[in-house]
């Protein structure tokens, strides 16, 4: 089994500062080629990935996102690149599949394509952090994004300023595999 999965999942961290390096969009597209790739609840595959390396566009995306109640994520603005995932949650396999479970399954299938292209990023150099925090109203204006998506997370993208690897405070395997029973 080849060890370096595991590698870039155990160096995978989220990245707050980077440098003024922009990306390559050949390493972007490869991300978004990751993501592609994800499985999907029936293979609905509801996610599309907006990305804004344009500095002017960027910086007016982040003073929407990240305004407000949101400011705490501001740090994103300087990232070089940000890229909104959003999902098509009015499919009717995710429609049915909530009624029937309460699970809302495009949003899993979107943490499943996202965590796809983080991981990409990381094997490429870059560095990614998930945010969740955000106005989504003011990323569909800032953005002009018709009303069928909805922004469901941002991703910043970028050369990491370093490549401190800080170690993960994880519970551990005994705390959480268990198999055929609980106790």
């Amino acid at each position: 089994m080849d060890s370096n999965f595991l590698n870039i999942v155990q160096t995978r961290q989220s990245v707050r500062k980077y440098t003024d390096r922009p990306v390559e969009r050949e390493k972007l597209i490869q991300c978004v080629e990751a993501a592609r790739l994800a499985p999907s609840a029936e293979n609905v595959q509801p996610w599309h990935f907006l990305i804004v390396d344009d500095p002017e566009l960027k910086n007016k995306l982040a003073d929407q996102a990240f305004s407000g109640v949101f400011r705490p994520t501001l740090w994103a603005k300087k990232a070089p690149v940000l890229v909104v995932i959003l999902a098509t949650p009015d499919i009717l396999a995710n429609r049915i599949g909530k009624q029937i479970t309460g699970i809302q399954y495009y949003l899993l299938d979107i943490g499943i394509a996202g965590e796809h292209f983080v991981l990409q990023a990381r094997e490429l150099g870059l560095g990614t952090c998930w945010i969740g925090w955000f106005n989504a109203k003011g990323v569909k204006k800032a953005l002009n994004i018709p009303k069928k998506y909805r922004p469901v997370s941002i991703l910043s993208v970028g050369y990491p300023e370093t490549e401190h690897i800080r170690e993960k405070k994880r519970n551990t395997i005994e705390t959480i595999c268990f198999f055929n029973t609980l106790s």
